[in-house]
């Protein structure tokens, strides 16, 4: 091939990834479902303007809102009350931290977590925590249940420590 004809060649490709990025990216983890308030009308004094919610093509493109959807509290005080775990990846914008296994102080088995915050509120419906052994055997309610209210305990305390300043 030409040098010309490498770079049509090199153009084409770039193209189709990119069309097939930009379709993979549209495609969403949930079906479309049908809303019948997406367009309301306004009570103002043009009552004909459409106010729509959200839902249009651009949005898409857009992406989702920016920003983090989990309690920075809950997020610290995981990591603190875990920091004898090394960390494997943590996502502030899923509320997802994966650690690696790790023995407690003071312990002799081998522990790592899974935690999951779900919600921007300060509560314990916002924290998941799963724990395996290094078997892979799940550990004990009453172990998980302990380790959630650690960092229920310690996010409230970060909680506190804000407010006085």
């Amino acid at each position: 091939m030409s040098d010309g004809g490498m770079i049509l060649f090199s153009a084409k490709r770039a193209i189709a990834m990119l069309a097939c990025l930009v379709m993979v990216a549209a495609c969403g983890d949930e079906p479309p479902k049908f809303d019948p308030d997406a367009i309301k009308v306004e009570s103002g004094p043009n009552k004909t303007t459409p106010v729509t919610s959200g839902t249009s093509l651009l949005d898409a493109f857009r992406g989702k809102e920016a920003g983090v959807k989990v309690n920075r509290f809950l997020w610290t005080a995981a990591l603190d009350v875990l920091d004898f775990l090394p960390v494997q990846a943590a996502d502030p914008f899923t509320g997802v931290i994966t650690t690696g296994y790790g023995v407690p102080p003071g312990g002799g088995r081998a522990y790592r977590a899974t935690i999951l915050i779900s919600d921007p509120a300060l509560d314990a419906r916002s924290l998941n925590v799963a724990l395996q052994s290094q078997g892979g055997r799940p550990v004990a309610a009453g172990t998980q249940r302990a380790v959630e209210d650690a960092i229920l305990s310690r996010a409230r305390q970060l909680r506190i420590q804000a407010g006085r300043y």
